[in-house]
């Protein structure tokens, strides 16, 4: 039972591989021909040498014959130099085509992908996959694949011609050999744990390299350039020491094989020369011998290199592997939830939700029903206020009965027809390194001139954009990092506004603006959304009380619903809260 267990599992990984050898099986089958178009074309030198040689030996070679002999080995070489083009082309490319696929596959998963699971996977681990994992794929399936062919088939076909010449002194020269199978073997096995560990140190020093490039304002207010050099130089330092402990082992398989070799073709040329001395074999019997001894040389230098390239290979094939196993834990339906059909509401029955590895639920109960109107959503900080969000607009999964949009349950609705329903803002806002167009208008990027600067105007930055040397082309930098809090919010506002969906929620997205920015920016946004859903995380009372109805959420809990003056009445938090804002006033 284990053993199958085993063969299952180191087979599975094999499955990514199949379908694109299969797509490309001709230029593969082509490709492979060639090769052994030059292998058996290499083969057929020394045969050649022994002709000539004897020829010499017995006297019976004159200029006519050798320069014959001459012109055929010249052609040999020009036809194995255009067929070893040929084959480098087809199969090295093939590789390639390989490593895009793969490449591509693995991208499209990581965007079908939920918050759950970038929680789990680092980006540091991700660009690893998608890097240098894919680099040893590429290797293993390319040179990895023609060196152990064309090994095979060299250290065949050798073989066979030495033993057409002499048996025992076949045996004698191979005598060798086992050694060299066992050795490598063993290393294999190390440089399987050994390269793994490299590619996890590259993970996290990529991960690191990208908080730091990220945080580089704050680094540098708090002083931490060095500290954070110090600690790069240690990851650095360990993924070198690592790489080392797989040098260690590439360092042995190569002189290894090379040894085994040269071992082989010290026992030849002593027993070999014997034989030629006691004339039972001819002097070009025993040069043709030597060529193909020479020519088993590198297979089994191959060996080495080959069980290197495909323990590399196997290992990130297995991580890749790993990475695209892993499934979406948002369920979606086949239904189709359309913009024209869809009625603007938000409805939760007995919504729970706990987040992984937490013990306490982030949502309790919940139970709302929100249609045409704006709704203010308030509480302390971490009630629960932003998970609502983010279920709402499918970050996260639920079950089945407790969330509905637009009149259907969200489980039975495909998830990119649910987000399409919604305009979202969330608190981080996250800006690409483009520029302000282009980021204004990345939901809609057949969006012209004149729509982009409407949602800016509503979103109350068209005049900051204009202040900018290059306007609307202004590039922002990593994140925004050339604006200020508010204009990074409002950008993110306008790209909203701009998709405009029968629902948009903005969880607390307006937190950094002034109260004059924020009271226009919400008078455009009622002007907008009128005869629509919006739904509003704020903390701030003067913008909550103008909304149709306040839900404050403790604990996860719904404590209290109403309009303004409702809540004041009905909930003490929610008096502090209004309390304390007006004294700090």
């Amino acid at each position: 039972m284990t053993k199958l267990k085993f063969f299952h599992r180191s087979r599975a990984p094999f499955g990514l591989l199949v379908p694109i050898f299969a797509r490309h099986r001709l230029r593969l089958l082509f490709g492979l021909v060639a090769l052994l178009g030059v292998d058996f074309l290499q083969l057929l030198i020394p045969m050649l040498l022994k002709s000539g040689i004897d020829g010499l030996s017995r006297k019976t070679a004159n200029e006519t014959s050798l320069l014959n002999l001459a012109l055929l080995i010249l052609l040999i070489a020009v036809t194995v130099a255009v067929l070893r083009f040929i084959w480098r082309t087809l199969i090295i490319g093939f590789s390639r085509l390989l490593e895009q696929t793969l490449r591509d596959r693995i991208f499209s998963h990581l965007l079908r992908m939920d918050r759950q699971f970038y929680g789990r996977w680092s980006t540091g681990g991700l660009m690893a996959h998608a890097g240098n994992d894919l680099s040893a794929i590429q290797m293993a399936c390319g040179m990895g694949m023609v060196a152990a062919v064309d090994a095979l088939v060299m250290s065949t076909a050798a073989i066979c011609f030495m033993l057409a010449i002499d048996v025992k002194l076949t045996l004698i020269a191979l005598l060798p050999m086992p050694l060299l199978a066992i050795c490598t073997k063993i290393l294999a096995g190390r440089m399987h744990n050994r390269f793994n560990l490299v590619q996890e140190q590259f993970g996290l020093m990529t991960e690191f390299v990208r908080n730091a490039l990220v945080s580089i304002r704050l680094l540098k207010v708090y002083s931490l350039e060095s500290q954070q050099g110090e600690e790069f130089a240690r990851l650095g330092t360990q993924y070198v020491h690592s790489n080392l402990k797989v040098a260690v082992i590439q360092g042995l398989l190569h002189p290894l094989a090379t040894l085994t070799g040269n071992a082989g073709m010290l026992l030849i040329l002593y027993f070999g020369g014997l034989l030629v001395i006691e004339g039972k074999i001819t002097l070009g019997s025993f040069v043709a011998f030597v060529t193909y001894l020479a020519m088993l040389v590198w297979p089994m230098m191959a060996i080495g290199w080959v069980a290197n390239l495909v323990q590399r290979g196997l290992t990130s094939l297995r991580r890749v592997a790993a990475l695209l196993e892993e499934q979406s834990t948002i369920r979606g339906g086949k239904g189709l939830l359309s913009q024209a059909e869809a009625i603007p509401a938000i409805c939760c029955r007995n919504l729970n939700f706990t987040y992984p590895d937490m013990k306490n639920p982030a949502l309790e109960r919940i139970n709302l029903d929100l249609t045409q109107g704006i709704y203010g959503i308030t509480g302390r900080t971490g009630s629960g206020k932003s998970t609502l969000c983010r279920l709402a607009a499918r970050l996260y999964p639920v079950e089945d009965g407790m969330l509905f949009i637009g009149g259907r349950d969200v489980n039975t609705v495909s998830v990119p027809s649910v987000r399409e329903q919604i305009g979202y803002v969330g608190q981080q806002v996250f800006l690409f390194s483009e520029t302000i167009f282009n980021n204004i208008c990345f939901g809609r990027p057949d969006a012209d001139r004149d729509q982009v600067e409407a949602v800016a105007r509503a979103a109350s930055i068209h005049n900051d954009i204009v202040g900018f040397a290059d306007g609307y082309a202004t590039l922002v930098g990593e994140r925004g990092v050339r604006l200020s809090g508010g204009q990074k919010q409002r950008i993110a506002l306008a790209r909203a506004l701009l998709c405009d969906r029968p629902i948009l929620i903005i969880d607390d997205g307006l937190s950094a603006l002034d109260v004059e920015t924020e009271q226009e920016v919400f008078a455009n946004i009622c002007r907008q959304y009128k005869g629509r859903l919006v739904l509003l995380v704020s903390h701030r009372v003067n913008l909550l009380r103008k909304t149709d109805r306040i839900f404050l959420i403790d604990h996860g809990k719904i404590l209290a619903s109403g309009n303004h003056e409702q809540m004041r009445m009905a909930s003490s938090l929610y008096t502090i809260m209004t309390d304390k804002q007006q004294d700090n006033a």
